[in-house]
């Protein structure tokens, strides 16, 4: 396959990969530990809610639910963890693709975690890395811990495709 072709696709299936690794993840941690997964649902709902000009709900549990909202829920988690891929292979650049290495992905993992608890749970009403819920402290922890399996998956699936092309 043509070089250039590989170049914007492999973020993109590094993104795909690395999302579905979070996923995994928080499919395992509710078989095993009943922790619930994340409620790709209300992310949906958010984003339906933004064309009216609502980009902020004191709780978003309790606002309307809006038509097709899980489905543009997963197409919008999906589509931010492409967008994660694509802006971590732009940081580490070409060289991390030829011989990836867990560290800096990881670590772009666990930095991509500000993204729920300074954006996400304050607009959806939890209050700054969930400081609003009853749990905080579990909720920030299973955050951590699935940005960091994100961050796995962005290492696992550079491999992969390194090893496949």
């Amino acid at each position: 396959m043509d070089n250039s072709i590989l170049f914007f696709l492999n973020p993109i299936i590094i993104g795909i990969g690395a999302t579905l690794t979070f996923d995994l993840w928080g499919l395992f941690l509710k078989h095993a530990f009943k922790i619930a997964p994340s409620n790709f649902c209300l992310v949906g709902r958010w984003v339906l809610y933004m064309p009216e000009g609502v980009f902020k709900h004191s709780n978003i549990s309790s606002a309307p639910q809006k038509s097709a909202e899980c489905i543009i829920g997963w197409i919008t988690h999906y589509m931010i963890g492409i967008t994660f891929a694509v802006t971590f292979v732009a940081i580490v650049d070409n060289k991390w693709l030829q011989h990836p290495s867990l560290i800096p992905a990881l670590l772009f993992g666990l930095i991509t975690v500000s993204a729920p608890f300074f954006i996400m749970q304050p607009a959806f009403g939890l209050g700054v890395a969930a400081s609003k819920t009853t749990k905080s402290m579990q909720v920030r922890f299973r955050s951590v811990m699935n940005h960091a399996a994100f961050g796995f998956g962005i290492y696992f699936f550079g491999l992969l495709i390194n090893w496949l092309v």
